[in-house]
């Protein structure tokens, strides 16, 4: 019906755009007053982080320290009977009484409540065999005074086993699972009715276990930890073929770690090629034994109760096998790492455990050890002690789990951003953990929607502005 003739062809751009450049820096005026004084806090953690990057955090020595353990037979009802050392008869409480101190840096006491507002609202999958389950048990005692996590196993399966868990925690939304995979890839028991140590296993090192692979696609963190199981007889199966064996006669008894290396490869390279999967991928490495005099099936026992000192460490009898074995993990870790998916957001952590453990001959539960479900006392010198130096990794992954979000922050506010990754899964993550109210999202939503002229008409601080518009065409896409 009308006709606009007299219909402007070539207003600025500017005149469109001031309306709605208004309406943002309204919005976001609070939180742009406080800019200087947030970035200024967080510049001065920065720097800490820095010094703790350049730190090896796993390079240190085992110290006295007198306080009492994070929790108590009481106050703990997720561990294994065979983990309950002072319940299976221990009598020396020694072995609690050290810490790990890096030599460079100081490594925090775990903090639950920091804990659990860093991983709020995210899953935490344990991968492996029953180290990794001695893990995941350590960390549901150790934030069970602030998470109170259940049991919501029947939720996932019938069975009533202890290799396939599941834990909720309702107030912090937080899931936490046990997926039990010892070899990380598809394997056939050859003989079911054999000792578990003698069986002849197949392993077909070209498949990752479905076990795992078929669940964890949608899980925030994923913490592999296994190895123990690669030392009986083993086939090697490529291609359906088989291409190697390990102790597959009588008489043979070296070891074939060939098998350990394409197990741990194809492990990460599933996980770098999941394409639903953004999360974090934490490599656990060698967890050692300490049997001494002959092993478990050889009256071996392990009876200290004190940590290694540095010199007893150097001559550590299986000293040769476990720094083989630590090579194999961090050169597997380091090739997946350069071909890791930054541009989907994956990224790779190692929690280099073996150096720390390998000093600690008394936080096993030696003679006091059960065998699982059954009221059968072993010398058990492969797990450990809760609480105990176990807990030593929950504190480790803590701290990796901090500096992925420190670092994500310093992204966010172009401190030290090349030193960083600014991943798009450390954006998505930050949007929940670190502003956690309608602003936030706002302020995200907007930002990265909005076309580049609008960018570049909002007057923030500069670096912050940088950021953001890098941010936004670069790092946080529109799905």
């Amino acid at each position: 019906m009308f006709r606009c003739q007299y219909a402007p062809r070539n207003i600025p751009k500017g005149v469109f755009l001031l309306p709605l450049t208004v309406l943002l820096i309204v919005v976001l005026l609070p939180f742009i007053r406080n800019l200087n004084h947030w970035s200024s806090k967080i510049y001065a953690s920065s720097l800490e982080a820095k010094e703790t990057r350049i730190c090896n955090l796993f390079s240190g020595n085992w110290t006295p320290y007198p306080k009492e353990p994070y929790y108590s037979t009481e106050t703990c009802p997720f561990r294994t009977d065979k983990q309950n050392c002072f319940m299976n008869g221990r009598p020396d409480r020694e072995f609690l009484k050290w810490r790990w101190k890096p030599f460079q840096c100081e490594l925090p006491p775990f903090d639950a409540s920091q804990f659990l507002k860093l991983v709020m609202g995210k899953s935490m999958a344990f991968v492996g065999d029953s180290i990794g389950r001695n893990q995941a048990e350590s960390l549901l005692c150790l934030i069970n005074s602030v998470a109170h996590p259940k049991d919501i196993t029947t939720k996932y399966t019938t069975k009533n086993d202890t290799f396939f868990r599941w834990w909720f925690s309702a107030d912090y939304n937080f899931t936490v699972t046990m997926l039990w995979s010892p070899f990380l890839v598809k394997f056939i028991d050859a003989d079911v009715n054999a000792s578990s140590f003698y069986r002849a296993t197949k392993l077909y090192l070209d498949e990752a276990d479905r076990a795992w692979a078929s669940k964890i696609e949608n899980f925030d963190y994923v913490i592999f930890s296994t190895g123990q199981w690669f030392f009986r007889p083993l086939t090697f199966y490529e291609n359906g073929e088989v291409v190697g064996c390990q102790r597959c006669e009588k008489n043979m008894t070296e070891l074939n770690l060939y098998g350990y290396r394409r197990a741990f490869r194809t492990a990460l390279r599933t996980v770098r090629n999941l394409k639903g999967f953004k999360g974090l991928a934490l490599l656990v490495t060698h967890s050692p034994d300490h049997f001494e005099n002959g092993m478990w099936n050889e009256c071996g026992a392990c009876d200290r109760t004190k940590p290694f000192t540095m010199e007893e460490r150097q001559v550590y009898k299986n000293g040769d096998l476990l720094e083989t074995l630590h090579q194999i993990q961090v050169e597997e870790f380091e090739a997946a790492e350069k071909e890791e998916g930054r541009g989907k957001g994956l990224q790779f952590g190692l929690l280099d455990i073996t150096d720390p453990m390998a000093m600690r001959p008394d936080g096993h539960p030696g003679r006091y050890g059960k065998v699982v479900d059954k009221n059968v006392t072993i010398n058990d010198c492969v797990h450990w002690c809760m609480p105990g130096p176990v807990d030593t990794l929950n504190e480790f992954l803590l701290y990796t789990i901090k500096l992925q979000a420190e670092n994500g922050l310093l992204c966010l506010l172009g401190i030290g951003s090349s030193s960083v990754l600014c991943s798009y899964s450390t954006f998505r993550s930050l949007e929940m953990q670190l502003f956690n109210n309608d602003m936030s999202f706002f302020f995200f939503m907007s930002f990265h929607q909005l076309p580049h002229e609008a960018l570049n008409s909002i007057p923030l601080n500069i670096t912050f502005y940088l950021q953001l518009n890098t941010l936004s065409h670069q790092y946080y896409p529109v799905e």
